[in-house]
């Protein structure tokens, strides 16, 4: 942490006056308000609107920001959530469908959290653009699922993008290619903040251009923003106005995230007669999630609680798969009516996320945001739904690519789900080397994707390729090491192997 930096919070946390840390609060305050107006100012008159709503939401968090003190969770009143707050989704199920499911899905709208970009597996523009299985998309999946509803049920389920100002452009570019499929495309854009220095806690833009050397002062404040931001676009009132009642939002990335009629008809008939407002879909912590937030009871209401929130001494009993044994899959219920009124009553309260980050030339700053699960708290009547691990099947990393792309799923409009040829309906661990980690790459070392039904464990290292019809069976562990090279053989079938050193295949 900066000097600065250190000594504002270190002046919080002492138990000096209140005066003082008031005076000095008001100070940063009053600064920020002078350099946000100068922003303001260098705004063309048809962004002036905008901008003005932007900045004025980014003045509200930096306020919370100066006010907060410490962790904002206290450790010890943190309780496991009861028994009832959270069913198991084989209950919600058992109760069936409706006669009319179109009626239900009449009610719903679709929200993809649309605002990234592909740059962690190596790619330019929207991270929805890249291609998944047999040359879709994720958003070619997302149409095809939500369009797939329509046809099947006679319904108008729309779909709505939160975009960024990252992905906004090359989105709407794309948009047009799905003009005469069955589904209606909204689009609305995330807020854009700006970066603070860390040292100073100024913004670092000086005019409100995004390009050129400003391109990195600029940030979409995480998918927390999506409460206002859809306020602010007019869209949620003119949805509620089409009789639209729930949203179903979730990760454009997560490949599980598809609509369940069982969850939308226990949210439209509620068994007792009391309307859920929000629901989470937890589901079963592993190894690889012990970082991802996780439901509790903190004052008598349902929370999420986010590794960044956890006072240090505390971390490791976060991440105990024992304690906490369910994390949030990020996919969400929520009543839109709701949405309106604690949007109206400016009551929808999330902890803020500090997030520091290293501009290219070398500058460290901070990004506040917050995220969307975090206002469970805000609503009534809320809980959490035990998925099962099938609906949380995200995308992160080309490790994850080659899972989704290979025989272990099937394709089904839009939707993957498990082979049944695969005995245990477990998935296969896969870790693969950073030679691996840019799409372009990944797909050149592959000549086509192995067979996968019977493998359970998956490390490569190395400069490593794959021929065709390579079939991979329980562990296998392929390692070449610095300056050496393994290509597997097309028709190979490696079996519980460890391949190590060098293996060339040179045509003659």
């Amino acid at each position: 942490m900066s000097s600065f930096a250190q000594d504002f919070s270190k002046a919080m946390s002492q138990a000096g006056t209140s005066q003082f840390q008031e005076a000095v609060r008001q100070e940063l305050e009053d600064s920020m308000k002078v350099e946000l107006d100068k922003i303001l100012g260098t705004a063309p008159q048809y962004e002036l609107e905008h901008t003005k709503k932007d900045l004025e939401g980014f003045k509200k968090l930096f306020h919370r920001f100066l006010q907060e003190k410490g962790p904002s969770v206290d450790w010890g009143k943190i309780q496991r959530p009861p028994e009832e707050s959270i069913q198991p989704y084989e209950k919600i199920k058992a109760r069936g469908l409706p006669d009319s499911i179109a009626s239900v899905l009449n009610k719903l709208v679709v929200v993809k959290l649309n605002g990234g970009l592909g740059t962690s597996m190596g790619c330019k523009g929207p991270k929805s653009l890249i291609g998944v299985r047999n040359e879709n998309t994720f958003l070619d999946l997302t149409v095809q699922q939500i369009e797939h509803l329509n046809k099947t049920y006679n319904t108008d389920v729309p779909l709505v993008l939160m975009n960024s100002f990252n992905t906004d452009e090359d989105t709407k570019k794309i948009l047009q290619k799905y003009s005469h499929s069955r589904v209606k495309i909204y689009t609305f854009n995330q807020s854009r903040y700006p970066r603070i220095n860390k040292e100073s806690l100024l913004p670092v833009a000086k005019d409100v251009s995004y390009s050129g050397e400003n391109t990195e002062a600029w940030y979409p404040p995480g998918h927390g923003d999506i409460y206002a931001s859809f306020y602010n676009s007019g869209l949620l009132d003119s949805l509620i106005g089409d009789g639209k009642e729930y949203l179903f939002v979730s990760n454009i990335d997560n490949l599980g995230a598809t609509v369940d009629l069982y969850i939308l008809n226990h949210l439209m008939n509620a068994p007792n007669g009391k309307r859920c407002e929000f629901v989470m879909e937890v589901t079963n912590k592993t190894r690889a999630d012990v970082k991802g937030g996780t439901l509790t009871q903190y004052e008598n209401k349902l929370r999420l609680v986010e590794i960044a929130q956890v006072p240090k001494p505390h971390v490791d009993e976060f991440k105990s798969v024992s304690k906490f044994k369910i994390f949030n899959t990020n996919n969400l219920w929520i009543s839109l009516s709701a949405i309106k009124r604690l949007q109206e009553r400016n009551a929808i309260d999330m902890e803020i996320i500090v997030n520091p980050k290293t501009l290219y030339g070398g500058l460290n700053v901070i990004q506040l945001e917050t995220a969307v699960g975090a206002a469970i708290k805000s609503f009534e009547n809320s809980m959490g739904i035990k998925v099962p691990r099938s609906r949380f099947l995200p995308v992160k990393t080309t490790s994850d690519l080659l899972l989704v792309m290979s025989n272990l799923y099937s394709l089904n409009a839009g939707s993957l789900t498990m082979s049944e040829k695969r005995e245990f309906p477990t998935v296969p661990l896969v870790k693969l080397g950073s030679s691996f980690t840019k799409v372009q790459d990944y797909l050149r070392r592959f000549e086509n994707i192995p067979d996968m039904l019977e493998l359970d464990h998956l490390t490569v290292s190395g400069d490593v390729t794959f021929g065709k019809n390579v079939s991979l069976k329980g562990t296998v562990i392929i390692i070449a090491n610095h300056g050496d090279r393994i290509d597997i053989p097309p028709g190979a079938v490696l079996e519980n192997k460890i391949v190590s050193g060098n293996l060339r295949i040179l045509d003659h």
